[in-house]
């Protein structure tokens, strides 16, 4: 079975918040959990981390990269975490 095809819990941050998640829901599949992050796309306060059946935590960068892949648009997120957390 292809990962995308195995459960997957999503956790969106917000704000300056650190922990814990304000968010976490577990989803059937990966590709649902990137979905519903996508969905956070429009919020700059929504920082969205996956983690996966195996245990892998998937970064806000992954997500953007392979919602993009899926053609689920998850722009703005490499904008936010540099503005952020890399100035």
């Amino acid at each position: 079975m292809s990962q995308m095809d195995r459960p997957a819990e999503l956790m969106i941050w917000h704000g300056e918040r650190t922990a814990p998640p304000a968010e976490a829901r577990l989803y059937p599949t990966l590709r649902e959990a990137l979905a519903a992050a996508a969905c956070y796309a429009g919020d700059p306060d929504a920082l969205p981390w996956i983690v996966t059946e195996d245990g892998d935590i998937l970064s806000p960068h992954w997500i953007d990269r392979h919602a993009r892949e899926t053609s689920h648009p998850v722009g703005g997120l490499r904008a936010w975490i540099a503005q952020r957390w890399l100035c």
